[in-house]
């Protein structure tokens, strides 16, 4: 089982998004459907995996993570896909990761 916490687009209280990196997205197929279930990996620059949370119901995720470029790779029976995202700064930063067979 997952240890990571349940995966929303509500930040937990307390959460301080002028000093947190905050990842957010969704994973969605091709027509634009979520994908509930999906495995969602951070990726550093160099492409080494950092860390890796279930995507919710609704294709949910979320990350804590430092300013930098990073991939987000989602992996599910509906397909892969990666994106890319590079805050510069903390703060909250959403993205979409489309996958596909």
């Amino acid at each position: 089982m997952c240890g990571a916490p349940i995966q929303s687009q509500t930040l937990p209280a307390g959460v301080n998004t002028e000093t947190e990196t905050v990842i957010t997205g969704r994973v969605l197929a091709a027509d634009g459907q979520p994908v509930g279930g999906a495995f969602v990996r951070l990726l550093d620059v160099s492409g080494e995996f950092t860390a890796e949370v279930v995507a919710s119901a609704t294709g949910d995720f979320r990350f804590f993570a430092a300013p930098g470029a990073w991939t987000l790779r989602a992996l599910s029976s509906a397909g892969n896909g990666d994106a890319s995202i590079a805050p510069a700064a903390p703060g909250v930063h959403e993205t979409t990761v489309t996958v596909a067979a």
